[in-house]
């Protein structure tokens, strides 16, 4: 059981940490929500705890960055299922093509996993099933020369938290606590009856 606010969010970071760094553990692939109701499952790739931002990585021609360029309403749902606990956040979204974390995202990357933004862009109609890339790059890791034209298409998606919902089902009694945040302050939060 969580007894004070401080617990139950030093627990919501701690999860958010680990979720962009172990892909074994279910907070690895939240579902990301655009403002238009469109749902996915995206990798988490990194927790800034000093700023509660999110950070996804994207192609900049999915349908997704154009919706959040427009209105950058997002919602990401979070569940760990063995700890029985479910985060709801809201926040803002923005899609960075260029720029330090950008850059970081990209130099991190391997280029069998940069190979994703060579082909054609995401919804892009085909006649047969298809991964999208060209036929040279189906199964190989390509070289820096050859995946040179991918960083172009290669953007990051990050979410600055405002709002957060956590929910922990135990058969002694479900808790839930709501937090909230103004334009960069600090969190407040309550505890709320599940």
């Amino acid at each position: 059981m969580f007894t004070t606010l401080d617990d139950v969010r030093r627990d919501v970071a701690d999860r958010l940490i680990r979720g962009a760094k172990d892909r074994k553990v279910p907070m690895h692939s939240p579902v990301v929500v655009t403002s238009d109701v469109d749902a996915r499952v995206m990798v988490l790739r990194d927790f800034d705890r000093s700023t509660w931002t999110l950070r996804f990585h994207t192609d900049a021609r999915a349908p997704k960055a154009k919706v959040i360029a427009a209105d950058p309403q997002m919602a990401v749902l979070l569940y760990d299922k063995g700890a029985k606990i479910q985060i709801r956040a809201k926040g803002i979204g923005r899609i960075e093509q260029s720029g330090p974390v950008a850059d970081a995202a990209w130099n991190d990357a391997t280029n069998f996993a940069r190979r994703c933004y060579l082909g054609d862009g995401p919804g892009s109609a085909s006649v047969a099933p298809t991964s999208g890339l060209p036929d040279w790059a189906e199964g190989i890791q390509p070289t820096d020369e050859q995946i040179a034209p991918a960083r172009e298409n290669f953007a990051v998606l990050l979410i600055e938290l405002q709002q957060i919902d956590w929910l922990y089902l135990a058969n002694s009694g479900h808790q839930r606590a709501q937090f909230a945040r103004g334009d960069g302050s600090d969190w407040s939060g309550n505890w709320v009856t599940p």
